[in-house]
Parts: C-alpha cells; sequence; structure tokens
C-alpha cells in the first residue's frame, strides 16, 4: 500500500492513515457543499419543510466512523444530527435532503457504516406533531404553543392566583426577549425546588408538560399533589432558550442551540454545553457549527449566565434541582463528564430516581433508565445538572429525558402531551417523598 509515508505501513501508522483520509474527505464535502449551505440561508425566509427528508439511524462500530461522523456533524453541510456522535458502540440519527441521500448512502456503504431508513418522508411525521385545527378556548395541552401564548398563560395564571403565584424577569436573552421565572408559594419558610425546561430549543415536550405540572399543582385536589403544591417553594424557568424556542416555531422545527452568532454559517451554541463547571471535559464540540459546541468559554451564553444567577440568588433553600430535556426516558444525575467520580451521595440519588422510576411505570408502563448522566446515557459535560450539584450545591440534582424512545424523538404528537405530563408529575411526587425519607426535604 503506497501512501505519503515513507516505507511499508505499520498497524500504529495505517491507522493515523485512514483517520487524516477521513479529515480530508470531510474537508472536501465541507467546500463541496458550503454553496449548498449559503443558498440554503439565502432561501430560506420562512419555515423550514422537510417533505422527503430521510431519517437514518446509523451505528458507529469503529474509531475512523466516529471521526468521519464527528466532522460531519460539525460541518455547515445540511445534515441534521438528532444525537452527538459521542463513541464507538453507539447510535445516532440523521436527518438527511432528499438531494442528499445518494450521497449520503454511499460514504456509509464506503466507510461499512451500518444504517437504517427510519423514514422516507420526515415531513409526514411533523404533520401529525400537532392537531389540524386547534380549538378557540384558548390555552391547552392538546397542542402545543409558542413562547409569547406561553407567557401570556403564565400572566393570566398570575392574575387568577396571585396570593401563591408570581412572575419575574431574570435577564434577556441574546436577540432580547425575556427569560421569565414562575414562583409558586403558599407559605413563608418552605424547601425549594427549581426546575427548568425548553433549555434545547426543539424539545417542546418539555414546556407544554411543565406548564400542565404547574396547572396541576395550583388546581388539582389529589392529596399528594396539594401537599407538594403547598409545602415546597416551587420556582420553574418554563423556557429557558427563549430565542432558539421562538426559532423552531418560526423557522426551523429541529433547532437544538440558542441564536448567537459566530460566523457567516455557524449559529447557537449548546446552553447544556456551557455552565461552569468542567467545561470541555467530554461530549461537547468545538466547532461553532455543531449541536454540541460548548461556546467560547463558560457561560458565555447570556441565557447560562441569567441562570446561574438566578440558581445562587435561591440555593441557600433549594434541594431539588430538575432539568427537564427529551428524549429516551431517562432519569439522570451527577456526573456526566469524563472519568468523573461517584457524586457523595451517589446513592441517595439513585434511590430517589428509582423510587420516581417505578412510580412512572406504574401508569403507563413506560421504563425511565436511572444512572449518572455518563453512565446511562454518554458523556457530557458543562450540563445544568453536574452544575446545580457541584457549584449550586444542590444536594439532589436531576435531569428528565421525557418520551419517548425512537417512534417519534423529538416531534412528540401533542396527543402525548397529557399523559407525559401526568408521568413527570408522579415521578415528582415520588421523588419528593423518598428525598423525605432520606431526609432531604
Amino acid at each position: 500500500m503506497q501512501s505519503f509515508f515513507r516505507g511499508p505501513l505499520t498497524d500504529g501508522k495505517l491507522v493515523v492513515h485512514r483517520v487524516l483520509c477521513v479529515k480530508m474527505e470531510i474537508k472536501l464535502a465541507s467546500v463541496f457543499l458550503l454553496a449548498c449551505a449559503l443558498t440554503l440561508l439565502s432561501a430560506v425566509h420562512g419555515k423550514q419543510r422537510y417533505e422527503n427528508y430521510g431519517v437514518y439511524k446509523v451505528d458507529i462500530t469503529d474509531p475512523g466512523q466516529l471521526t468521519l461522523l464527528q466532522g460531519l456533524e460539525s460541518s455547515p453541510n445540511g445534515y441534521t444530527f438528532l444525537d452527538y456522535p459521542s463513541g464507538v458502540n453507539s447510535s445516532v440519527e440523521v436527518v438527511i435532503a432528499p438531494g442528499d441521500k445518494n450521497t449520503v448512502e454511499r460514504l456509509f456503504k464506503k466507510h461499512s457504516i451500518p444504517s437504517t431508513l427510519l423514514t422516507s418522508n420526515l415531513q409526514q411525521i411533523l404533520d401529525k406533531e400537532r392537531p389540524s385545527r386547534r380549538k378557540l378556548e384558548g390555552f391547552g395541552w392538546e397542542d402545543y404553543y409558542t413562547l409569547e401564548e406561553i407567557y401570556e398563560w403564565i400572566d393570566g395564571m398570575v392574575a387568577q392566583y396571585p396570593s401563591v403565584l408570581s412572575v419575574s424577569t431574570i435577564g434577556q436573552t441574546y436577540e432580547g426577549r425575556d427569560m421569565k421565572v414562575i414562583k409558586l408559594s403558599y407559605k413563608a419558610g418552605n424547601v425549594g425546588i427549581f426546575i427548568d425546561a425548553n433549555i434545547h430549543a426543539r424539545e417542546w415536550i418539555t414546556s407544554a408538560t411543565i406548564t400542565w405540572v404547574l396547572n396541576e399543582l395550583l388546581t388539582s385536589e389529589e392529596p399528594s399533589v396539594r401537599f407538594i403544591a403547598e409545602n415546597y417553594d416551587w420556582y420553574i424557568v418554563p423556557v429557558a432558550n427563549p430565542d432558539g424556542f421562538a426559532y423552531t416555531h418560526t423557522t426551523e422545527r429541529l433547532w437544538r442551540k440558542t441564536r448567537t452568532q459566530h460566523n457567516l454559517l455557524c449559529y447557537g451554541t449548546d446552553p447544556n454545553r456551557n455552565f461552569n463547571f468542567q467545561w470541555n471535559n467530554g461530549g461537547t464540540s468545538t466547532t461553532p457549527c455543531s449541536d454540541t459546541y460548548s461556546g467560547t468559554a463558560p457561560e458565555s451564553e447570556v441565557e447560562v449566565s441569567n441562570l446561574t444567577t438566578f440558581i445562587r440568588s435561591i440555593a441557600a433553600t433549594v434541594k431539588l434541582s430538575l432539568s427537564i430535556h427529551s428524549r429516551g426516558q431517562y432519569i439522570l444525575f451527577p456526573f456526566g463528564y469524563s472519568n468523573a467520580p461517584r457524586a457523595y451521595n451517589y446513592q441517595d440519588l439513585m434511590q430517589v430516581g428509582q423510587r420516581a422510576s417505578v412510580e412512572i411505570y406504574k401508569l403507563y408502563q413506560k421504563p425511565y433508565r436511572v444512572g449518572t448522566t455518563a453512565d446511562a446515557l454518554y458523556v457530557a459535560s458543562g450540563i445544568s445538572v453536574d452544575w446545580a450539584y457541584a457549584v449550586g450545591g444542590i444536594p439532589l440534582s436531576y435531569t428528565y429525558e421525557l418520551r419517548d424512545q425512537g417512534e417519534f424523538g423529538f416531534i412528540l404528537p401533542a396527543e402525548q402531551i397529557v399523559p407525559n405530563a401526568e408521568e413527570l408529575l408522579e415521578g415528582f411526587v415520588a421523588m419528593i417523598d423518598e428525598a423525605r425519607v432520606l431526609g432531604y426535604m
């Protein structure tokens, strides 16, 4: 085998040679597709549609495939990775435009990457996400709502329950939108619970679910719900990434990040890789076009800085922190970064999480896996749950990854909002009860 190396290729040189070839191929593909990306940017003035877009499940079986896929994920090539290629022996889903299907399939074949076409028309799935006609009576949980509609509903609830509910602004986003936090408090001296949702823009189910839970905390007559509503102070940020969330409604449904502009083609930072604890220590990208781009520095994103400033202001009374995400059905706790040690109260964190998982399963038989982020899901650093625990000092800190496990992914039909939210509320009740048994709350 001839190469630019002098002499025969040893095994070690062969690996390096293949990796370099993969990198060269990625660079050539990026140059070729740059014009396509520019055309797309200039053409898309309304909401992007996904007629005949394919969604591929891709299995990563060796380091060369991982390098190739990470390069593709970080390039402005029009491919949308629904998962970050985090390691060998893992799988990712990739959205591919109809004009790129043949190219991608040849690329997968060339590099012996196992792939499965999950759907050949993503738009058909998107069309099932929301009802064809919205009921006229206003806000509810049979459809998904915009940021403005969610904020309007919150203001209305505050007007309806002024003695226990308040709303305040914790700062503005990169594009100047308000970041709002709701406080529910029935009496002074309660232990606090902090919740954020929709820090990843495309995860619409999270803000829909948490607004349903808030409504239940105000209106339910179920004794277990009344107990947790009235004996704890609830601090809820229903949309922690307002710019990105708004963008998913107006322009690109599958957008994940903030909307900070880095260059002509690359926008946004992953806010859940931007927290100032073990930043960039595994499971992140330093390439601005990547969906897991960690930013120029810890808390470079104003949205993250707004969150941490607020959490610090209440942390002394908060014993439970919950970051609501989708998808996959997980209950995760610290830590997520590379080679992380066990948390000092690992067994308690596991016990509380498992209690929630058991109670959730009883409702609709949906299994939730419990464990650290790194063990149960993947390595990820600079994440909110680790920051809340290690820097905020909140002893019970969790990430919920809501439904589902693959059928719809981030595009969960609105008809699943209520059953999904019912499961989450069961999980909250169980967590708080188990935390009381262990003496935390």
